[in-house]
């Protein structure tokens, strides 16, 4: 056969197999019809729903409404289900939206949807509905859908950004609340004590301090700002890592709860729209591992402790982070008491006498212009390296001692205050590394020696210049 014969035959051929695939082409247009506009393509009822599942990577969940409107996990009835992540679910499909639907559609697989990604069910007293979730569009990555129609659709909001929920996501946590205007709190376990909420108490000499517990018979005062940045550990705390939503005395013992180290206990009240108020009670309690409370926690390495947490007679027993254990157990007094030796404000001092080295100094305070004047004798001080120092005298640790070394420096503060006109503040030489100081003759810190050096140092360019 020639040259031109034979290309003849293979211009021929394509003539054939174009028009096939013109004719195929027209057909699979006359088969799936094209429609841009967006329209309503699934409108349930949410309260009508009775029963819904769904199977999205490797997770399969059911559940069913009771004769009370309750939604129950069909694996376990006793799980509790969050009915607000239930309704949220099904208002996905309340009113379906899409941007794109393709009509007539003969073969699924284009569209992933002949081994869907998820598939979602739906029943009602009046009947049932299947969703498939296919492939996302590779124009504009929206979500190719069928809910058996014989349409596919492109979701105008993609369900599985709703149904991508595990298990965790569908319980109803326990939750924290905000603590309005807390009465008292109580600890128990490992650390024990009550303190008690009391405004304007005249009790200390601070009247920022609120709160108050006792101390070798004594009233001690809180630091108020340390009792709220605790309460405030309490309302963010993560409850979301369940160990068990069943728990019983064999679980409570399991997780170190029938025995915990600590049970926190808040009384609050609540104050409704009209002004009425309400009181209420939170508990959590709160340990280690079993295994783990032999030894002391190691703070350095928080994610060496496994802790779990309970809120109330809760069937939930959550795992908490390492450093959530240790912000729950710094709870002590000492934890939450003020850790300055002297806590009122700089601008109540009226004068301050300092003994040093056998000698007795005066530094006083006048009003001029509304403004504080710092004097010793008759000339006025820069006191802020002063200020500094005495204000920065804070506790290492607390001890009770006795001391028994040399006294280093005794102040005496005079307040303007009629409950607490003078707080005296002794510092001894205890080590190379702490002075002991006492508060109003009782001990009360272990103080690092080179802030009682830098108070001395301050005092000596005073009375020296």
């Amino acid at each position: 056969m020639s040259r031109t014969k034979k290309l003849c035959v293979l211009l021929a051929v394509l003539a054939v197999v174009c028009a096939a695939a013109v004719i195929v082409s027209t057909t699979e247009k006359k088969q799936e019809q094209v429609r841009s506009e967006g329209i309503t393509a699934l409108s349930v009822d949410a309260d009508s729903v009775t029963a819904l599942s769904w199977e999205y990577a490797d997770n399969s969940f059911a559940f069913h409404k009771d004769e009370d409107g309750t939604w129950i996990y069909d694996t376990d009835e006793a799980f509790p289900v969050d009915q607000s992540v239930i309704a949220s679910l099904l208002a996905v499909f309340s009113d379906f939206r899409t941007d794109f639907t393709i009509d007539d559609v003969t073969d699924l697989s284009q569209y992933g949807l002949d081994d869907p990604t998820a598939s979602i069910h739906l029943e009602t007293a009046d009947g049932e509905y299947d969703v498939l979730v296919g492939d996302e569009s590779q124009m504009d990555s929206q979500r190719y859908v069928s809910t058996g129609d014989g349409s596919v659709y492109l979701a105008a909001v993609d369900p599985l950004d709703s149904y991508n929920v595990l298990l965790a996501g569908l319980i109803q946590n326990d939750e924290v609340p905000y603590f309005e205007n807390v009465t008292s709190l109580r600890f128990s376990g490992d650390i024990s004590y009550a303190a008690a909420y009391e405004a304007d108490s005249g009790k200390s000499y601070d009247e920022d301090d609120v709160y108050f517990t006792t101390l070798n018979g004594s009233t001690l005062a809180l630091d108020t700002s340390r009792v709220s940045s605790y309460l405030y550990t309490l309302e963010y705390l993560e409850l979301t890592d369940f160990a068990t939503y069943s728990a019983d005395d064999a679980y409570l013992d399991a997780y170190g709860l029938n025995d915990p180290e600590l049970t926190v206990t808040v009384n609050y009240t609540e104050t409704d729209s009209e002004g009425a108020e309400t009181a209420r009670t939170f508990t959590l309690t709160v340990s280690r591992d079993p295994e783990q409370r032999e030894e002391e926690p190691d703070e350095d390495d928080p994610d060496s402790i496994t802790a779990y947490a309970r809120v109330g007679d809760s069937a939930i027993v959550y795992q908490i982070t390492g450093s959530e254990y240790l912000e729950l157990m710094a709870c002590s007094k000492d934890d939450l008491r003020h850790q300055e030796l002297l806590w009122a404000a700089f601008t109540d001092i009226t004068q301050v006498d300092v003994t040093l080295d056998g000698e007795d100094y005066t530094f006083t305070v006048q009003t001029e212009d509304d403004e504080h004047v710092w004097y010793y004798g008759e000339e006025k001080l820069s006191i802020s390296d002063f200020q500094s120092a005495l204000t920065g005298l804070t506790a290492d640790t607390f001890t009770t001692k006795q001391p028994d070394g040399k006294e280093e420096l005794r102040l005496t503060v005079h307040l303007d205050s009629e409950s607490f006109p003078t707080v005296e503040l002794v510092l001894y030489r205890y080590d190379g590394s702490f002075c002991l100081a006492t508060v109003d003759g009782t001990p009360t810190a272990y103080v690092d020696r080179s802030s009682v050096m830098a108070l001395v140092e301050a005092v000596n360019a005073i009375v020296l210049s």
